[in-house]
């Protein structure tokens, strides 16, 4: 019996022993790992190599209850995710041993994936980059996570202390009408006018385009200007380096994503809405009028402003310029097939261009880039409509952010958040920023290595150093149900595109279903203090009288043409100043 127990407690010691040398090993490995990644990939960072490891070891800790533990994400694809998904998910399971399984599909796609679980209260997914244009969405209907109050309660053991929430660009863009944080900021990217600098730096066009019209050929200020020079470039110069060349370039086909050209901020460029960054008060960019937090109304009749004179006007000037000044086939193409037009060297401007597409825009060889890697093009603010006055927002920037919803278990939820600030960590953010030109922190844009390498990107990293970048913003928190009111706007716009309706009557479409769904929402009563509460009809003209939006009818919808010398505008924005 004695040597029975002597053996016995050899064994339980040794197994002890065993798997306390397991432990350290493991823990070894994961510093060794974190160590080489520090080294080999996420550089640089605004971090010392000390403090990225002191970040790393945080997460090996914090990490240490979900190791083994197999989570799924999802996102768009976009190479700033592509990154995501193929290099930091694999870093972060070394680091940690919480493997990620990070799934890349289309923006419309991720949203529907959304919707089931929120719907459904079932787990799809433990975590998702999701727009912050669903914040209106996120803090009505109660299903996501309140961010400010997990990370000081039920995750603060999971929340990294060098988070740094202030130094998030697009801190206000995921913040409700509450003050709290509903999602944390990934990637970020505005809608910038986009034109060859090359082209408009030429004597001879210059010249001729001021015999013309009596202004400087340059960044244009307003859309009168833009018209003129995509006038001029397709009826006037007609052909470049023995190239036919185009003024204008856009997209037309009836999909969901004719959608995102108007509800990305199409008539807040014209000047529809109201003035208050980072959205209009109380009128949106989407025509939508909220009395405090509460919608009520999109139309004229209820004081919204989606189908008023200056929506009317923003739609007429987008179908004009598509078939007057755009390439052949530019009618019939969806978002993703216009992408390669610009980079085919037959464009002069375009109004607004997702600088998502940097990356793609600066590769040598293309035609819109030099030999020595500089690029041929620069992007500046895009133009505003004749309704557009100082304090309106000016366009649009997409900010794709972690949202974590409250039917997804609590430990999966809490391995996703760590995986979430991995993404974003000092640690890792500049040299993500660096591969996708996505930043979302303050302190990465104004690092060194992007002062380094600002000439070979056009003008973005001077933007988003200038204080004009909050005039460009997401959808904000007016309009309460994303998925159910973009759908409107591809199907109504189409409509118009296609020579059904005119540009008057689809819009006056479009805002009398948005007030159907508003109704809706009312009746079903799922919002709570801030679902709509609709404003009854009443004659167009008592709103059209009131200031702001809705705003009345100009009798000059095409004032001079204005326009701004380029390298003085970039000057400004060095040296602080928004123009």
């Amino acid at each position: 019996m004695q040597v029975r127990r002597v053996l016995l407690t050899g064994m339980l010691i040794a197994a002890f022993l065993g798997v306390t040398t397991l432990g350290f090993a493991d823990e070894a490995a994961q510093k060794a790992a974190a160590k080489k990644w520090i080294e080999e990939e996420f550089q640089p960072s605004t971090l010392s190599k000390d403090e990225q490891m002191k970040e790393m070891e945080w997460f090996m800790k914090a990490a240490a209850p979900f190791k083994g533990l197999e989570i799924k994400v999802v996102s768009e694809t976009i190479p700033t995710h592509e990154y995501e998904s193929k290099v930091m998910a694999k870093a972060f399971y070394d680091i940690t041993g919480i493997k990620v399984t990070h799934d890349l599909i289309q923006e419309g796609d991720v949203i529907e994936k959304l919707q089931v679980q929120m719907q459904s209260g079932e787990n799809v997914f433990d975590g998702y980059v999701n727009d912050s244009d669903l914040i209106g969405t996120h803090f009505r209907y109660g299903a996501v996570v309140n961010l400010t109050d997990w990370m000081a309660g039920e995750g603060k053991d999971v929340t990294l202390p060098t988070l740094d929430i202030d130094d998030f660009m697009g801190k206000s863009f995921t913040t409700g009408p509450d003050g709290k944080l509903y999602q944390l900021p990934d990637q970020q990217f505005a809608n910038l006018y986009w034109f060859r600098y090359d082209w408009f730096q030429r004597p001879e066009l210059k010249e001729k385009f001021k015999a013309k019209y009596g202004y400087e050929l340059g960044v244009p200020v307003n859309w009168s200007a833009y018209e003129d020079i995509a006038e001029f470039f397709t009826n006037d110069v007609k052909e470049i380096d023995g190239k036919a060349i185009y003024g204008h370039m856009d997209y037309g086909k009836k999909a969901p994503d004719l959608g995102w050209r108007f509800t990305d901020a199409w008539l807040s460029m014209a000047g529809a809405g109201d003035k208050g960054i980072p959205n209009g008060v109380p009128v949106d960019e989407w025509g939508i009028r909220v009395d405090g937090c509460r919608p009520v109304g999109a139309s004229v009749s209820r004081g919204g402003a989606a189908n008023g004179p200056a929506a009317k006007y923003a739609l007429r000037k987008y179908m004009d310029w598509l078939r007057l000044y755009a390439p052949p086939g530019a009618l019939g193409m969806d978002f993703y097939q216009s992408l390669p037009s610009l980079a085919k060297g037959n464009v002069a401007q375009q109004i607004f261009w997702y600088t998502a597409f940097t990356a793609s825009m600066v590769e040598k060889g293309t035609p819109v880039v030099n030999d020595d890697g500089t690029p041929k093009w620069r992007m500046a603010p895009s133009p505003h409509g004749p309704y557009w006055e100082e304090g309106q927002k000016l366009g649009y920037q997409d900010c794709g952010s972690w949202t974590l919803l409250k039917s997804t278990p609590v430990d999966r939820r809490k391995a996703a958040w760590l995986f979430a600030q991995f993404c974003v960590a000092k640690s890792t953010s500049l040299k993500k920023a660096h591969v996708g030109l996505n930043p979302v922190r303050d302190s990465d844009i104004r690092h060194q290595s992007f002062t380094d390498r600002a000439p070979m990107l056009g003008g973005l990293v001077e933007f988003y150093r200038s204080p004009a970048r909050v005039a460009w913003t997401p959808t904000g928190t007016n309009v309460p149900d994303y998925p159910k009111l973009a759908q409107l706007w591809w199907q109504n716009i189409g409509e118009a595109v296609s020579g059904e309706v005119t540009p008057e009557t689809a819009m006056d479409n479009l805002a009398a279903e948005q007030d159907k769904i508003l109704e809706r929402l009312e009746r079903a009563n799922v919002q709570g203090d801030c679902g709509p509460k609709m404003n009854e009809p009443r004659d167009e003209q008592y709103w059209l009288d009131q200031p702001g939006a809705p705003k009345p009818k100009l009798e000059n919808e095409k004032p001079k043409g204005e326009t701004v010398d380029y390298d003085q505008l970039i000057q400004a924005w060095k040296a602080g100043k928004v123009k």
